[in-house]
């Protein structure tokens, strides 16, 4: 999941605050279907959560674990572009 470039941008941005499809939409820069359809990928899989806020859908990620997966993640990958090593 975490793998396509948008879905990880999106994931980063639902990590700080919660969006709804137009939003995170302008904010990644990509048309609201597609929005959706990642959004909808992620639901899936149980990496974010949505409410609803009258006719709005609201999305976050979902819980503390997912924020520390995707802090992981993108610590990684640093370090393998960088070479720098780990904080560990």
């Amino acid at each position: 999941m975490l793998a396509d470039a948008t879905r990880l941008r999106m994931m980063w941005l639902l990590c700080g605050a919660e969006y709804d499809v137009t939003t995170l939409a302008a904010a990644v820069g990509i048309a609201r279907p597609a929005v959706s359809q990642h959004l909808a990928k992620l639901k899936l899989a149980g990496l974010v959560s949505v409410r609803r806020e009258g006719r709005r859908a609201v999305y976050r990620v979902r819980g503390g674990h997912v924020r520390r997966l995707l802090a992981e993640a993108v610590e990684t990958a640093d370090h393998h572009l960088t070479g720098r090593p780990d904080h560990d």
